[in-house]
């Protein structure tokens, strides 16, 4: 069972079966370097940009699983207005996930982007 947890709704079908699961649930925006592929060899270009991750706990049984979900992803040079359009969308893709959650009656504390 343990290998075969893989994704949030794994988790929700569990619970639904009757399994109790408890989440704890941390946010955090993860800056990686992506490399830009350009014509030549000498104009390689990095850039760095950054994920909006969900980071799920999940306990079932005593044994804790871990589910990575990446909301939203930019480039760090972005405009603050564009960086909050992208929190908007990951924060509203949360409230969907935190729907179907609560709906198979799994308890966690809601959090959300800032």
């Amino acid at each position: 069972m343990h290998g075969e947890l893989r994704r949030i709704e794994d988790f929700i079908d569990l619970a639904r079966k009757g399994k109790d699961v408890h989440l704890e649930i941390e946010l955090k925006k993860q800056v990686v370097s992506e490399k830009l592929h350009t014509d030549t060899e000498e104009e390689k270009k990095e850039i760095d940009m950054y994920l909006l991750i969900g980071n799920y706990m999940f306990t079932v049984g005593g044994n804790v699983n871990k589910v990575l979900k990446v909301y939203v992803y930019g480039s760090e040079e972005e405009s603050l207005h564009t960086l909050k359009i992208n929190k908007y969308i990951a924060n509203e893709r949360l409230k969907m996930d935190y729907k179907r959650l609560k709906d198979a009656d799994i308890k966690f504390e809601e959090k959300y982007f800032e």
